[in-house]
């Protein structure tokens, strides 16, 4: 293919088909019914405020012993 006819299609085409797939991407994050979604996500960071996860193979509350990973 010669260079002229790609860079055609890049100037016209390609880039009205980013442009769609951008205004896509817009409104499907502000599509109706998802804020409970995006205020989850949201607050992944603040879930373990008060205290840490525990693993599950403590029996009688996390304690540090200590360990390095």
């Amino acid at each position: 293919m010669d260079y002229h006819i790609l860079r055609e299609f890049a100037d016209s085409w390609a880039a009205l088909g980013m442009f769609a797939v951008f205004i896509g991407a817009v409104l499907f994050m502000f599509r109706p019914g998802s804020r409970k979604t995006h205020e989850d996500t949201a607050s992944i960071p603040f879930r373990h405020d008060d205290k840490p996860a525990c693993s599950g193979g403590c029996s009688g509350g996390c304690k540090d012993d200590g360990a390095t990973l």
